[in-house]
């Protein structure tokens, strides 16, 4: 179902490979919001990545020199096997932090569940502040409500990064690669793999935790159809033409042993174990060194131009937590570390794309001096995220574990496979 309404566009590290969730099921609460005048000192969490810490650090540097009333105590997320079981367990125990940046979309419903995140919007300038520095991309964000219990804040639009030296040794052109289309792809890969340049064309992450179809079948899902979520307004999408034609491009590729169905025990493109892979501009700083590569958007069945291709976004974004004794400072310091200066910041530390309009228009100079991250911030202005509804992580793994077994091991036959997730998808969503 290729989608004619408007679409609602979302601008944007990779996922942790050991996201688990582990949570609690406490009801959400009502619409008062305690402490939502008090003013004073907060903590802030936020991920141990090497450069968000170093952008962190400078945030909340520059936010103390002006509050000394209002001081912000900064901390790494404490270790666990997943950021998300972390934070689910301080909601449980009652001393999350009041701000944490490094949350996962996914995450949200059921941390709103537990009662644990603030309405933004229950702040009086809330919801237009989320609405101007987002624009229409912040629809995404809001639960089945229309309500923003998470700031849209950062995304790694992901693409095909390809081996320029992998392509060359195949006889291909490293410049001007024929990717755009299915059959454009299939062809290019299978020319690597044939001259054994490669010993896989792309060899996407097999394995069957729920969020892996973000790197193979969400993305180019995505670019087929224009824009379109899993999951909009309650109901699957993808158990349709569109949706059988990207799963098909897999099982070909797949079929043909062009993809691997096998983990590949390290980074298969910086091994050169693959000629391609599928990573978001966080890639641009881990391969530069380590591989030849370029840049192409993810291929459609007709070969959509790369000014209207959309992809997944790989957000991650803050959330206010309702522990939090000092909320109108917590806000006022979310407005601080999301206004342009701060994002400017973001950008030029750790290379990420703020979730803000007129990305490349705003920071023209640093993509200027950056080029290799301009068509990342092109690609922010059409992407897709992970639908805010609820049962999100049991819909993703339904649908993963029906792709992993039609599309990548060829077990049954994929129009049955995506209708049968379809409707397990759509009656977890319906469950409260």
């Amino acid at each position: 179902m290729r989608s004619t309404r408007k679409r609602r566009l979302l601008a944007a590290t990779a996922v942790s490979a050991t996201m688990v969730l582990a949570l609690g099921a406490c009801a959400g609460g009502g619409t008062e919001t305690p402490g939502a005048d008090a003013r004073g000192d907060i903590t802030i969490w936020y991920s141990n990545n090497e450069s968000e810490i170093a952008w962190g650090k400078q945030m909340v540097e520059a936010w103390n020199a002006d509050h000394p009333d209002e001081k912000v105590k900064a901390q790494e997320i404490p270790a666990g096997k997943s950021s998300e079981e972390v934070i689910g367990a301080a909601i449980t125990a009652g001393n999350a932090p009041c701000l944490v940046f490094n949350t996962a979309p996914v995450a949200v419903p059921q941390f709103e569940k537990q009662g644990g995140l603030v309405d933004l919007g229950t702040f009086k300038d809330g919801v237009s502040y989320i609405e101007k520095r987002s624009g229409d991309t912040a629809a995404q964000y809001q639960n089945a409500d229309g309500k923003y219990f998470q700031m849209p804040w950062k995304s790694n639009p992901v693409m095909i990064f390809y081996n320029k030296d992998l392509f060359t040794k195949a006889g291909l052109d490293p410049e001007n690669p024929k990717l755009a289309t299915y059959d454009e792809f299939l062809a290019t890969a299978r020319t690597l793999v044939k001259s054994g340049a490669a010993e896989n064309a792309i060899h996407p992450s097999p394995t069957s935790e729920f969020f892996q179809s973000w790197f193979d079948f969400y993305p180019l899902y995505a670019a087929e159809t224009g824009g379109t979520q899993l999951i909009e307004d309650g109901k699957s999408t993808f158990a349709n033409k569109d949706g059988e034609a990207v799963a098909e491009f897999w099982k070909t590729l797949y079929d043909e042993g062009l993809a691997g169905k096998e983990t590949y025990q390290g980074d298969s493109f910086a091994d050169g174990q693959a000629a391609m892979s599928i990573v978001g501009p966080w890639a641009v700083s881990v391969y530069k060194d380590a591989v030849n590569w370029g840049a192409v958007p993810v291929p459609t069945s007709a070969g959509t131009p790369a000014d209207e291709t959309y992809t997944f976004s790989d957000a991650k974004n803050v959330g206010l937590f309702t522990a939090c004794k000092n909320k109108a400072t917590a806000w006022d310091v979310l407005k601080f570390a999301t206004s342009e200066e701060q994002d400017g910041q973001l950008l030029e530390l750790t290379g990420q794309m703020p979730l803000r309009t007129d990305l490349t228009g705003t920071y023209a100079d640093y993509f200027k001096a950056n080029p290799t991250y301009e068509q990342f911030g092109d690609q922010a202005s059409r992407t897709v995220e992970v639908p805010s509804v609820s049962n999100a992580v049991a819909g993703w793994q339904a649908f993963r574990n029906a792709y992993s077994k039609a599309v990548i091991f060829g077990e049954g036959d994929i129009p049955t496979a995506l209708s049968d997730a379809a409707k397990k998808i759509d009656a977890l969503v319906a469950k409260e």
